[in-house]
């Protein structure tokens, strides 16, 4: 009897065990997790040359899927990067422009489509937990721009009265916790931040387990100022900033984790990457962009190359690294044709690089990449191994005294005076301005720029684009 029990108990188990672990098959869409930091170079990660910074569960992600070492955010600072990666637009073709603040009326336009809100249509269920950044007042918030669920802070974590430079400079009021639309607390400090994030995270995969989901974890850290739980505290190396990239660390092995127990992890793609460079003024409480030049706030590599990995086991090769271009204004389309979702109506300005990541191909759809800052200047173009600047003011910490210990130093603004060229393939810290060699290269670069400034504009030369469209507005 026992003979004959023990064999149909073993099929039984094993049934049940490919029941609990197998959630995918062909026609099942693919799950999404996008984990954004905010300020992080593209040195702060192990895989990406950090010397003194262990990062166990990127540097396994990294060898589990694809690292792409040519990775662009949409601008160099922090809502204008949100609402590139979200909506697959250059941020001024919608009107976002810099960091938005407590004392802004005006977001994320509802005409404009979100990754979330095309998600929605294919059934998905969606969170943010994190940091917003796309504007305050209700009409802008999450909750209207096709997340579920929202747990966070509608804007940087230095928005606050405890700033350094509060009062002199800022005037910042109380910063708000969200649970939704709902303010749930009030922050005077922020230790606990990154642990409540990840719990959430945890917490909506766990419960969406049989359905397709979008998570979007932005993470506040390692925006200054530096925060922390005790589990991490003095654990690095790098001091506190290192410290803090290592809780982020330990929060995605904690998503990966809970993917994996759920039997969710062939089929679910999962993006890490940060919003701009780090923030160089603040010293030893800054990342590290070598070897790439200067960081947030500019147009060179150090402001918007950022580190970038991406999982997903059934479509992805393990290990592999990834040289071409490619820039946050790409992955709307991309994510929607992995789910076969429909592209916004509205214009976008991002394309589909799956061929690309998966390296099926090393020719870009794109023809160039164009790096816009501050309200709508057109600073440098990449195309294909060229990076071609053109005249502008920039700011630099070269030769200035650094911040320390959460106090900013004084950044010292630079003139470029002429147009500069380089090879960001063979000199990718830009110190060798070949422009003067190149002439051909400079005369196909200012081509499609002014096609470009034709649509989107350039307010350094007092043009305004066709195609730009209105930020949302509170009348």
């Amino acid at each position: 009897m026992y003979r004959i029990l023990l064999p149909l108990l073993f099929l039984c188990f094993c049934s049940c065990q490919n029941k609990a672990t197998k959630k995918s098959g062909p026609n099942t869409p693919p799950n999404i997790v996008l984990i954004l930091t905010d300020d992080q170079g593209y040195q702060d990660v192990g895989v990406f040359g950090s010397p003194n910074i262990e990062t166990p569960h990127l540097d396994q992600m990294a060898s589990e899927g694809v690292k792409l070492t040519n990775y662009y955010a949409a601008q160099a600072v922090c809502s204008a990067s949100r609402a590139g990666l979200l909506t697959g637009c250059y941020p001024n073709r919608i009107g976002i422009h810099n960091a938005l603040g407590p004392d802004n009326t005006h977001g994320i336009n509802s005409e404009e489509t979100t990754i979330a809100e095309m998600l929605k249509t294919k059934g998905y269920k969606t969170a943010i937990f994190g940091k917003w950044h796309l504007g305050h007042y209700p009409e802008f918030m999450p909750n209207r721009h096709g997340f579920d669920e929202y747990f966070g802070i509608p804007y940087s974590n230095d928005m606050w009265p405890y700033h350094p430079q509060q009062g002199p400079i800022f005037n910042f009021p109380d910063l708000p916790l969200y649970e939704n639309e709902t303010v749930i607390d009030t922050l005077t400090e922020q230790s606990q931040l990154t642990t409540q994030i990840t719990e959430r995270s945890v917490d909506f995969i766990n419960r969406n387990k049989e359905n397709p989901f979008f998570l979007y974890v932005p993470h506040p850290q390692p925006h200054v100022p530096l925060f922390v739980s005790d589990k991490f505290k003095g654990k690095s190396k790098r001091g506190l900033y290192g410290d803090v990239i290592m809780e982020i660390d330990w929060s995605v092995g904690q998503i990966m984790d809970a993917l994996k127990k759920n039997g969710l992890e062939d089929n679910t793609i999962v993006i890490f990457t940060s919003d701009n460079g780090p923030w160089l003024s603040y010293g030893n409480h800054a990342g590290s962009a070598l070897p790439h030049r200067e960081g947030k706030g500019t147009a060179w590599e150090g402001g918007q190359r950022e580190p970038f990995i991406i999982k997903y086991p059934d479509k992805l090769p393990a290990g592999k690294v990834v040289d071409v271009p490619v820039m946050a204004i790409d992955m709307l389309p991309t994510l929607a044709s992995l789910t076969q979702s429909k592209l916004p109506e509205l214009t976008i300005d991002g394309k589909d690089v799956w061929q690309v990541i998966s390296g099926q191909t090393t020719k870009s759809p794109q023809k160039a990449y164009f790096f816009y800052y501050r309200v709508n200047e057109l600073f440098g173009v990449r195309y294909g191994k060229w990076k071609m600047y053109f005249p502008h003011r920039y700011r630099t910490m070269e030769g200035q005294d650094p911040g320390k210990d959460g106090q900013p130093g004084e950044y010292r603004m630079v003139d470029l005076e002429e147009i500069e060229l380089y090879n960001v393939e063979n000199d990718e810290s830009e110190t060798q301005n070949i422009a003067d060699q190149h002439p051909n290269i400079v005369t196909e670069i200012k081509l499609l720029a002014n096609d470009m400034r034709s649509r989107l504009g350039d307010s350094l030369l007092e043009l305004e684009g066709s195609e730009t469209r209105q930020p949302g507005r509170l009348d």
